[in-house]
């Protein structure tokens, strides 16, 4: 399978596999970095029955990927579709990058107000540590800001892409998302996204900028079995 087709698999897999906990054939984010979890391309029931270990007893798994059938015993909590875009290989248009912060773990607390005004997506007070992230303020507050998040193959992805509402409409989340598609083009890597299938007005955004849907995954929520 296409790496891409089964992003946090071959993420947690591979380039970031140190940001990773394991349990046989199931992987996850460390807890504090991000939510999400991951099985093989086809799970069979013994990595399921690793994801459970993994997660514990109860425990929610936040899959994100190709459609997986959960056996027995696992209880869906919620599900979603989500499309997988990547950036065209030429699209440049040289900007330069202006007004835009660096981020580091000091931001942290404003990231993640940010976050919980905007609603972006996951994101947790860790998940700096997976990639660069920009931001902009205006005076001490920071009003908009993305980042990178999964590393796969030859592909980095851009994350948490949030404007507040106050400051919309004036091309923030565009220069972001411009500057760090640059930073990545330049690692000889491509830019890719991820949005869930109904905001439209992303998926729109995202194709003005050279971002092409290559294909739907599913989100999904699940609790595990009791612990045996």
């Amino acid at each position: 399978m296409d790496p891409l087709a089964n992003p946090l698999w071959h993420a947690l897999t591979g380039r970031q596999r140190a940001a990773a906990e394991r349990v046989g054939l199931a992987v996850r984010y460390e807890p504090a970095v991000a939510p999400f979890a991951a099985l093989p391309d086809a799970p069979t029931r013994e990595a399921w029955d690793d994801l459970a270990a993994l997660v514990g007893g109860r425990g929610v798994a936040l899959l994100f990927g190709p459609a997986m059938s959960a056996p027995p015993g696992w209880t869906e909590l919620f599900s979603g579709s989500g499309v997988q875009m990547v950036a065209r290989e030429d699209d440049d248009d040289g900007t330069p990058e202006a007004g835009l912060t660096c981020l580091t773990p000091t931001h942290v607390p404003a990231m993640l107000d940010l976050v919980e005004r905007t609603r972006p997506g996951p994101f947790a007070a860790r998940t700096i540590e997976l990639g660069t992230y920009l931001g902009v303020f205006e005076g001490n507050a920071l009003v908009a800001m993305a980042g990178e998040r999964m590393r796969l193959p030859e592909h980095t992805e851009i994350s948490a892409v949030c404007t507040d509402a106050a400051v919309r409409g004036r091309g923030l989340a565009t220069s972001l998302v411009r500057s760090l598609a640059r930073r990545i083009r330049h690692r000889d890597e491509r830019p890719l996204l991820h949005v869930a299938a109904d905001n439209v007005g992303a998926i729109r955004l995202y194709e003005a900028l050279g971002f092409q849907t290559v294909r739907t995954l599913r989100f999904v929520g699940l609790r595990a079995p009791d612990a045996p």
